[in-house]
């Protein structure tokens, strides 16, 4: 008989069965979204195990990732906690904004952040904020735990800077 030449993809729009290239690209899609809200929710859920294994006092946790920004919710025990909460969100690879929604159980003033550059270290940072570069062990313990050592800092880190007492 030979060899016969159809229209490829006009299968489906003539008798309803297989898929038009449209059709596959639309489901590549959706499937590729669905695999990004799952990997999205997977790193969230990651995040509230991190804050629970740092023991920072947060009721009612909730993150929520939207491709680079995380929206965070729930009640801190205090100002220091939320913002701990702020930076070991923020500080995590991918995340470029972070919503905070959260509440606070007891207020305190808020502290200030800085962005580390390099050739920072917390001496100069302490220096910059409190004219004294030995009080930084003052910066290194509003930190913790999410800093190991007062050397272990890196460009782009966001840390916290409290006020003196």
């Amino acid at each position: 008989m030979g060899l016969f030449s159809f229209i490829k993809n006009a299968g489906a729009k003539v008798f309803g069965i297989g898929k038009t290239t449209e059709e596959e690209a639309a489901e590549k899609l959706a499937t590729a979204n669905a695999e990004e809200l799952k990997e999205e929710a997977l790193v969230a859920r990651r995040l509230e195990a991190t804050v629970s294994d740092l023991e920072l006092q947060v009721e009612g946790l909730t993150i929520f990732i939207d491709d680079d920004a995380a929206t965070i919710s729930g009640m801190a025990y205090d100002q220091a906690t939320r913002e701990k909460v702020i930076l070991v969100v923020g500080n995590s690879n991918g995340i470029a904004t972070v919503d905070d929604q959260m509440t606070v159980e007891h207020v305190e003033p808020e502290a200030q952040f800085h962005t580390v550059v390099s050739g920072d270290t917390l001496g100069k940072i302490a220096k910059k904020y409190y004219e004294n570069a030995m009080k930084y062990p003052v910066i290194f313990e509003a930190n913790k735990p999410m800093l190991e050592h007062p050397d272990k800092i890196y460009p782009g880190q966001v840390l916290r800077i409290p006020a003196l007492d």
